[in-house]
């Protein structure tokens, strides 16, 4: 089961500068462990414990999984996974 993985800039350091990867696995959880096999550092800079980290968003074919199931949504052959880091900002 492929699924691609959309990396943003700031991940693609442990990517070598992959713009996507793909992965395998039957949950997002489980997809997360898959892809550190090969991008050794991106799991802990995507998930925290059980959860997501609390600034990284998480899409899956557009939608937001904290919506769905967390890292616990459950993946399909050609799903497309797309990695956000949230944006924060404010006015002075």
């Amino acid at each position: 089961m492929a699924i691609e993985v959309r990396i943003p800039t700031i991940l693609r350091t442990y990517t070598a500068g992959e713009k996507a990867v793909t992965g395998e696995g039957a949950t997002l959880a489980e997809l997360f462990a898959d892809l550190e096999t090969r991008h050794a550092g991106i799991q802990e800079r995507i998930v925290e414990g059980d959860k997501l980290r609390r600034f990284v968003n998480v899409y899956l074919n557009d939608e937001d999984v904290r919506f769905l199931d967390g890292i616990s949504t459950k993946l399909t052959d050609g799903d497309n996974v797309t990695i956000l880091p949230a944006v924060a900002g404010g006015s002075k």
